[in-house]
């Protein structure tokens, strides 16, 4: 499934704009996270501890050697036995008489199951792409199709923290919203903070007697497993102990890495919804603001417990289909209903949940994602007037 999800990966240079520079540690900012502690107004969230600013990472030690030369090894030149300069002569004759047409023609690449099955009125999006291996063009379609049963496999439930007795709704925004900084800070890939909120909601579903105490080691822990497995060069376990202003050990993030993984099956195979956004952008053929729009759409669930429980290609499905309608006033096409894989009717629940937390983004006071996508590094994307426009409180209206 791992593999699965890496080949799920855009190409779309829109998606890389929080990622690091290849072959590059993380550079991080001398600046506070975290919120601050709670007062005694409300105890029964937990108090987070204030992250600290890391501290610079040191530069990379180890760099690539330059590879010896191979050692060149003497061609013989010794002239042809007389019974072979015929059976030369002959083959130099035969290939000159190769016409350029016969030497190029190769059999044709097979088709797919899924690419032989595809509706007549269905555009093949992956036609174009068989020169490029890394697209792996004649299997994206079975890819996705695997993904999507992928998703059953790891589902969330409903009102999954009902039966905890310590943690509640509230904080796990608080938690959330907190890793969304850390995240920043670090530079992480979008990959990584999805995979994280994956990796927590999936524990606290299937853990018990969770104590309040140890929910915010529990989310570090979710991101030091996350970033080992997205990143190429994931923080190192002192950086996230730093940042959390020593409120745990190493030994402490060792022992809970363990205790997760477990309660996890050692299973890390949940599809996220960038994955499915980015085939559904493709099927579009969108602009960049189109799915720079959708990514922010996207990112505000995550913060919403009660939307944590929806299948992540939902969720892409909505988020896209509800920018196209606020920035091109695009319809959702007869391939984007297929590759998006859900109908109009399918999407406008989930759309009504998207545009309340788009109307209460600014005013909430965990605003970070909206803080966020107010930088230019995201085309300052919150500040867009379409997000204020009447189809976004005519869908808000709705229950």
């Amino acid at each position: 499934s791992r593999m699965a999800t890496r080949v799920a990966r855009s190409v779309l240079s829109s998606d890389n704009t929080s990622a690091t520079a290849a072959f590059k540690k993380p550079s991080l900012q001398q600046q506070k996270v975290g919120p601050r502690p709670l007062g005694s107004t409300n105890r029964n969230v937990p108090v987070l501890k204030p992250a600290r600013p890391l501290a610079q990472n040191a530069t990379l030690s180890k760099q690539l050697s330059q590879s010896n030369s191979l050692a060149q090894r003497d061609v013989s030149t010794k002239p042809l036995a007389k019974e072979n300069r015929q059976h030369s002569a002959d083959s130099i004759l035969s290939i000159s008489k190769l016409s350029v047409k016969e030497a190029d023609t190769r059999p044709a690449e097979p088709l797919s199951y899924s690419t032989a099955m595809l509706p007549a009125e269905v555009t093949d999006i992956d036609a174009l792409d068989s020169g490029n291996v890394q697209l792996c063009s004649q299997y994206a379609k079975e890819i996705y199709n695997y993904l999507s049963e992928l998703e059953l496999q790891y589902p969330i439930r409903p009102n999954f923290l009902g039966n905890k007795r310590e943690i509640k709704a509230s904080m796990r925004s608080i938690l959330v919203n907190w890793l969304v900084q850390v995240h920043a800070k670090f530079n992480l890939l979008q990959e990584t903070l999805y995979l994280t909120i994956a990796v927590l909601d999936r524990y606290l579903q299937v853990a018990e007697n969770i104590s309040r105490s140890k929910l915010q080691l529990i989310g570090v822990t979710a991101m030091f497993i996350a970033a080992k497995y997205e990143e190429m060069y994931s923080p190192d376990i002192m950086d996230y102990i730093y940042i959390s202003d020593n409120a745990f050990t190493k030994r402490d993030i060792l022992k809970m890495e363990i205790v997760m993984l477990e309660a996890l099956d050692f299973s890390l195979g949940r599809p996220l919804p960038l994955h499915f956004l980015r085939r559904a952008s493709k099927a579009g053929n969108v602009t960049v603001t189109v799915h720079s729009m959708a990514k922010y759409l996207l990112e505000l669930t995550v913060t919403d417990y009660s939307m944590a429980h929806i299948r992540p290609s939902l969720l892409a499905a909505t988020s896209l289909w509800l920018s196209l309608q606020m920035v091109d006033d695009g319809d959702w096409t007869t391939d984007l209903a297929y590759y998006g894989r859900y109908t109009k009717k399918e999407m406008e629940p989930v759309a009504s949940k998207m545009c309340r937390l788009v109307m209460s983004a600014s005013s909430s006071s965990q605003n970070v994602i909206y803080n966020k996508y107010k930088s230019p590094k995201f085309q300052s994307i919150s500040n867009r007037p379409e997000l204020h426009s009447e189809l976004v409180r005519e869908l808000a209206a709705r229950p």
